[in-house]
């Protein structure tokens, strides 16, 4: 019997599932030099110019949380995906689908919102559109952005360059977003300071890059969280990273969080963090560097990439023993950005 296949709330958490339905899916039918790498934005080529291009599409349940809300995080994300390339952002595009009877006060909150970060990031919203469905067709509101930005002249990141050896560099604290967005959605009522950490990087990843020229890749860490960011990346470069437990940061009442709630730092969402893999001995300056930002104050070497192995991703625990960080199975928490 063949039995029709549906596609299931995880096949959008980011993780193995939804790799599977891109590969299978997607890039069967839309394969090209630009979408092939499968990063988080496109290179394009505009005469002598390299522009990088990328969309993003926001269903966050709920849409206001501690510390942002979809309308930010819509602007922070798509900043994010072309400032990992080391594009200097241009402009983005946002599109409303809006349900008949959504409060109009709200809509101009959100919007609100997204002017500020928009003006954060110094980057405009050049083009929209707005539909509206009937009542019951759509959950409140949906945004889409896409952006556009200029790549400079002689700069290349790639996962592809990665090279062993080289060191992963985190930016700040891990699982901020996650968390939040699931003590507001199921009112934990979990205490201490647990916000989302939704917040434009184009200004700390190009101080980073203006110190050094030793970064190879540069990845934004959203839905799957930094174990599927590592393993993406490791396939990419057909290497094996290792990252020390130790070594990463986390805040305590979000730690504490995800004691309570069985969750693992390393797969919940984050909104404003970014991974370097750069050469080894450039750490210092780069390090320094994130941390002269305010969203990269906490900046912390979590690893290494390591020669001769297989594409895999291991973690050093706390206790002395090694285990493997695969990508995430399944879907954590639906609707997180």
């Amino acid at each position: 019997m063949n039995i029709e296949k549906i596609i299931k709330l995880a096949d959008g958490s980011g993780g193995r599932l939804t790799h599977e339905l891109i590969e299978q899916v997607f890039l069967k039918a839309f394969f090209n030099p630009a979408l092939c790498p499968l990063e988080d934005s496109a290179e394009i080529r505009a005469g002598r110019e390299r522009l990088a291009f990328t969309t993003d599409s926001y269903v966050v349940d709920p849409l206001e949380f501690p510390g942002a809300d979809i309308g930010r995080i819509a602007v922070c994300g798509t900043v994010n995906d072309l400032a990992v390339k080391g594009a200097r952002p241009l402009a983005l595009s946002a599109g409303f689908i809006i349900e008949e009877g959504f409060s109009v006060s709200r809509l101009e909150k959100i919007v609100r919102s997204m002017k500020l970060a928009a003006a954060e990031a110094g980057v405009c919203i050049a083009a929209g559109d707005t539909k509206v469905v009937e009542k019951g067709k759509a959950d409140k509101l949906f945004i889409n952005t896409s952006g556009v930005g200029l790549i400079p002249k002689g700069l290349r990141l790639s996962s592809s360059a990665i090279r062993p050896g080289d060191a992963v560099i985190l930016s700040g604290r891990l699982a901020d977003h996650g968390v939040a967005v699931m003590n507001a959605r199921n009112q934990l009522g979990l205490s201490g300071d647990i916000q989302s950490d939704a917040a434009p990087l184009n200004a700390m990843i190009n101080g980073a890059l203006k110190a050094s020229r030793g970064i190879r890749a540069i990845r934004d860490i959203t839905r799957g969280g930094l174990a599927t960011i590592l393993n993406e990346a490791a396939l990419s470069c057909g290497l094996a990273i290792e990252i020390d437990e130790t070594a990463l940061p986390v805040k305590p009442p979000v730690d504490s969080a995800c004691r309570l709630l069985g969750l693992d730092p390393l797969y919940v969402a984050n909104e404003g963090k970014a991974v370097f893999f750069a050469a080894a001995k450039e750490t210092l300056k780069i390090t320094a560097a994130l941390r002269k930002n305010k969203y990269g104050r906490e900046a912390a070497v979590i690893g290494r990439v390591l020669k001769g192995s297989k594409p895999q991703v291991r973690l050093n625990t706390a206790i002395g023993g090694s285990r493997l960080v695969m990508m995430l199975e399944g879907e954590q928490l639906p609707r997180i950005c």
